[in-house]
């Protein structure tokens, strides 16, 4: 049960950060790093458990009534994600204290949404049921939102993060479509069970796990949904080393390799996870190496990476599901390294542009040694962590490795990796000579040499990987332990280990190959350079994103333009006419066809329980007639309120006093406020219908009231039960109240009580906004009349959209990429 409780940790700290934010600063990060210590240490206190193959499991009863449980769940897997995602994520809360000044605009806020998504991210890779991980999901969307758009007086902040928030969240929903599916045909919504016992006998199976994996590529940035993680730089160094590289693009990989065990070998998966990872690979590769910005170069070389993470992860063999543990671990530790020194670079010199810097390597060398060092393992060079799990990779596309992949498949996802891992090798070179490299046509900065503890971070992550690297067999137990379904599957590809020598072998040969083909292509950057720039313009993913956002705008209002007249009646009438189309048609096909009858000892149809009723019920017919033949407002009006105190009677007599008094209620403040409304409007109704539009509307009414009344009557005939109202007090105690009213409300009704407050809360919002717009609107009226009375031009105002920022725009699209610059 402790795994719940850290998570629930999580949230405390996260009310506590901003006070202690204006209390002692940027520190307070350090006090906001204990949780994701605590659940980093607990994983590890817990593996022995897990590695032995007994996962820790842990229930938390939500509506026993229902059986509704939060279900938990660390295996192999996740423990690998929860070493990642708080152990790494500590570290880089531990960096932030120093990054960050105490004077820094809402930091307080940047802290506490820091800490809830590390929450959120701990539950989307612990948790072991599928609702709840959509729920967690989408709470890493919306504070990756507010994240991305930490500073909002930028334009192109709020804009990436509209971009990250409408590509990952909208395609979350088709990945909830997916999840209901797949929970339907499997009979369980817990992940464990369905990946231990998959509905392969469903046709509806495909369709779900193409679904899930819109979803999964979207958070994971595959090609062609990864234009948001470039734009996404705009937020600051430490959240996009932590978001970008430990924690949320790991979210997509983590849930194909959830369910990789189970559905790997159900079509289209293998198709879809090895086309779009391979092409992921490639064209990040080669859109990174023309990057200036370093971060920018960062964020192509993860979409890169991110490509080769969810081949692996997808590919369902042992020796890919071993990789995928190595080069997971590597990529979290290098690339987190790597975006932290851009994080220190910048901070000292005001700037990231490779075009701008020269000999940093002489002035920092103790972070050019850990840079170079995750660079290496970015490049897949030994002894670092990197290259153990890429030669993992070559081994797993070997063909004839592996006979559920087959030949033909095999080599050419292998030909594709060793392609894509050139390009890595040849951008990791371009980052490390683009930030520390001597450039004599570039002028050296003057800047103060970074603290220790500013450095302590990108040395401790870089660390780690060399050691992992160096002691492989710290991790093979992990990724064993997560390759042991696919052996129990019957795969190939058994006795494989993560190890720093295998032997001379094909894989190594490929890895001396990368190496020669990546040098070789940094060497010739400049020609490089002139072959892209020569290419001609391919569809741009973002391009794309925004001709669909424009073209759902511009649908939307041509819709609206057309639907909405502005005229009630015509609403209702719509509406009505609907309503006879559809279940009208239906119903009246159901009677002429007999398919609907009273049965045998329902209720009879009866004329009145109480003969005041019939006095009522001419009382109401009668003001409507005369509603509808009336020609002057109020006089209507009052017909229309007298018509609803008559429906209002009729509760009464049928013993609901309560909704009586509600109606009563309602209908007293709607004609005191239409009293008031009439008062500016003229005396008679200025359109009346012709003879043929009142006939069309009387008759429209006159059917539309015989359906509810038949409908209503038929429903309450067809009851063969007691009513369920009647229950209500003997499960009123396993709602856990003693209030029948208020277990009624907030269990029984909780749907419509929700949509009741949603109502209230957003009327209230509404109307706060009206009155707060109308106070600026007359301030800003006063303001300029007294200018003008005083003789002065009032100020210019500042564009809607303007940006604010000053010249250190932390947003990667502050450089123009299109045309590599050299520098040297």
């Amino acid at each position: 049960m402790l795994l719940p409780f850290i998570v629930a940790i999580h949230a405390i700290v996260a009310v506590l950060v901003p006070p202690l934010i204006r209390a002692t600063g940027s520190r307070a990060f350090l006090v906001a790093s204990l949780p994701l210590a605590l659940a980093a240490v607990w994983a590890l206190v817990q593996a022995p458990s897990v590695l032995a193959g007994r996962p820790v499991t842990a229930s938390v009863s939500w509506v026993p009534a229902l059986d509704i449980t939060l279900d938990f769940r660390l295996d192999a897997l996740a423990l690998a994600m929860v070493l990642l995602v708080s152990g790494v994520g500590s570290v880089i809360f531990c960096y932030s204290a120093a990054y960050f000044r105490s004077d820094e605009r809402a930091l307080g806020r940047l802290a506490a949404v820091l800490v809830i998504f590390a929450g959120s991210m701990l539950g989307v890779v612990t948790t072991d049921n599928l609702f709840a991980l959509y729920v967690f999901w989408e709470l890493t969307s919306v504070s990756s939102f507010l994240l991305v758009g930490h500073d909002d007086r930028k334009e192109n902040a709020r804009r990436a993060a509209t971009q990250a928030l409408v590509t990952t969240a909208g395609f979350g929903l088709l990945m909830l479509i997916g999840f209901v599916i797949l929970g339907q045909i499997g009979g369980s919504y817990r992940i464990s069970e369905l990946v231990a016992h998959p509905p392969t006998d469903s046709p509806w199976l495909p369709l779900a796990l193409v679904l899930i994996l819109a979803g999964a590529f979207a958070k994971s940035a595959q090609v062609p949904l990864h234009h948001w993680l470039p734009g996404a730089m705009v937020a600051p160094t430490p959240v996009s080393g932590y978001l970008h590289a430990a924690a949320m693009v790991k979210g997509g990989v983590y849930l194909v390799a959830r369910l990789a065990p189970g559905f790997a070998d159900v079509d289209p998966w293998r198709a879809l996870v090895l086309g779009f990872g391979l092409a992921t690979m490639v064209v990040g590769g080669w859109r990174a190496l023309r990057q200036d910005d370093l971060k920018l170069l960062l964020a192509y070389g993860t979409v890169s990476q991110l490509g080769f993470l969810t081949l692996l992860a997808g590919a369902g063999t042992p020796t890919a599901a071993t990789a995928l543990i190595g080069v997971l671990l590597a990529h979290g530790l290098f690339k987190s390294t790597l975006f932290l020194t851009v994080g220190v670079i910048d901070h000292q010199t005001g700037t990231r542009l490779i075009s701008q810097l020269s000999g940093l390597g002489r002035r920092m060398p103790v972070l050019a040694v850990a840079a170079a060092t995750a660079a290496a393992s970015m490049a897949g060079l030994p002894p670092l962590l990197g290259f153990v799990g890429k030669e993992a990779a070559f081994e797993a596309f070997l063909p004839g490795h592996d006979p559920a992949l087959g030949p033909v498949t095999s080599a050419a996802v292998l030909a594709g990796l060793v392609a894509a891992s050139a390009l890595t090798f040849a951008y990791s070179a371009r980052f490390i000579w683009g930030a520390f490299a001597d450039k004599y046509t570039v002028s050296e900065r003057r800047f103060r040499p970074p603290s220790r503890a500013f450095v302590a971070a990108p040395v401790l992550l870089s660390a780690a990987g060399l050691v992992l690297g160096v002691l492989p067999a710290l991790v093979d137990p992990v990724a064993q332990a997560y390759a042991a379904p696919f052996l129990a599957g019957g795969h190939g590809g058994e006795g494989y280990h993560l190890a720093l020598w295998h032997g001379f072998s094909v894989p190594l040969a490929l890895s001396a190959l990368v190496a020669v083909a990546g040098s070789l292509l940094f060497w010739r950057r400049r020609w490089v350079a002139r072959v892209q720039n020569a290419m001609p313009r391919w569809p741009d993913a973002e391009l794309g994103y925004h001709l669909f956002v424009h073209s759902v705008y511009s649908t939307a209002l041509s819709v609206t333009r057309r639907t909405q007249s502005g005229s009630l009646p015509v609403y209702l009438g719509i509406i009505l006419a609907t309503l006879l189309a559809l279940p009208g048609v239906r119903l009246v096909v159901a009677l002429a066809e007999g398919e609907v009858a009273v049965p045998a000892g329902g209720p009879t149809f009866r004329w009145w329980d109480n003969p005041l009723e019939i006095v009522v019920a001419l009382i109401i017919v009668v003001t409507a007639i005369a509603t509808v033949r009336e020609h002057r407002r109020f006089p209507a009006l009052i017909l229309i309120s007298a018509l609803g105190f008559g429906i209002a009677g009729l509760f009464v007599l049928h013993g609901a006093p309560d909704l009586a008094l509600t109606l009563v209620l309602v209908e007293t403040l709607t004609t005191i406020i239409l009293v008031f409304v009439l008062r500016r409007l003229p005396a008679t109704f200025n359109v009346r219908p012709n003879g043929w539009g009142k006939r069309g509307t009387l008759a429209l009414c006159v059917a539309a009231g015989s359906f509810v009344a038949t409908s209503l009557w038929l429903m309450t005939a067809a009851r063969t039960s007691a009513p369920i109202s009647r229950q209500f007090a003997e499960h009123a105690e396993e709602a856990g109240g003693h209030n029948l009213v208020n277990v009624i409300l907030a269990d029984f009704r909780a749907l419509d009580t929700f949509g009741e407050i949603v109502v209230l809360a957003t009327s209230a919002v509404a109307v706060a906004s009206l009155v707060l717009l109308n106070r600026r609107d007359r301030a800003a009226d006063t303001g300029m009349a007294d200018e003008l009375t005083a003789g002065r031009p009032g100020p210019a105002r500042e564009p809607a959209g303007a940006s604010t920022a000053g010249p250190r725009a932390e947003a990667g699209g502050a450089h123009d990429p299109s045309r590599p610059e050299e520098g040297g």
